[in-house]
């Protein structure tokens, strides 16, 4: 005999949805969501940047005065020829820090409030016994500025610093290396106004070094006196 046929499962009946839910209900449960959730914080305003429009009082002396008056000078065709100021480089040596090393990073914090910018504490390349120097031992600190600080520092430097010199009867015209840079020396740091001579743990001497496109020392010498350079006569 032919086996009977099982009878098949019954399938669970589909739950039934629910009915559409009105706009007005909807709207009330999004309203509930948005109180629950916590409310973001306010994110700080940002600092203002730099004004770009922003031009060093050196730098519109030097775009509307020196540039012509060397170009009258010398007799230059192209602009580009006009000689500038590259770079200012500040150098502080600490021979003390020898037997202080905390000497070379108070050096280091004087450098940075002159030059406004953080400098670089430079470090003994090899050992000398004589000098109970070792290697790597902190000597120093130096500083490069460029563009607007330099200006900034230029101006201070020629108008607030030297005058503050102590028995200052100019600055020595022979001091150019023949390449068109020019250097300096200023025996108290302290002349700076950044600098409080309660606080200064003590008086430090440092080296200007004024680096230009300048390619004659004649043309260099030229440019650093349109910049009101006090040269000795």
């Amino acid at each position: 005999m032919a086996e009977e046929k099982k009878p098949k499962a019954e399938k669970p009946a589909k739950a039934q949805k629910p009915a559409a839910e009105s706009a007005a209900a909807k709207e009330q449960k999004k309203a509930a969501k948005s109180a629950e959730k916590p409310v973001a914080k306010e994110k700080p305003a940002k600092v203002a940047a730099v004004d770009a429009s922003y031009t060093p009082r050196m730098k519109k002396h030097y775009d509307e005065v020196v540039r012509e008056a060397l170009t009258k000078q010398f007799g230059y065709k192209n602009p580009l020829e006009v000689p500038t100021i590259e770079k200012i480089v500040l150098n502080m040596g600490v021979g003390e820090s020898v037997n202080d090393s905390k000497k070379a990073t108070s050096a280091a914090s004087d450098l940075g409030l002159i030059a406004g910018q953080k400098p670089v504490v430079t470090r003994a390349r090899k050992a000398i016994s004589t000098f109970k120097l070792r290697e790597n031992m902190p000597i120093g600190a130096k500083v490069t500025l460029r563009k607007t600080r330099m200006y900034e520092f230029l101006d201070r430097l020629i108008t607030v610093a030297l005058p503050r010199v102590r028995d200052f009867r100019g600055l020595n015209p022979k001091s150019f290396d023949g390449r068109g840079n020019y250097a300096l020396g200023i025996k108290e740091h302290i002349v700076f106004p950044e600098i409080d001579y309660d606080k200064a743990e003590s008086i430090l001497g440092m080296d200007v070094i004024v680096c230009t496109t300048a390619k004659t020392d004649e043309e260099a010498h030229a440019l650093l006196k349109a910049f009101n350079f006090p040269f000795r006569q």
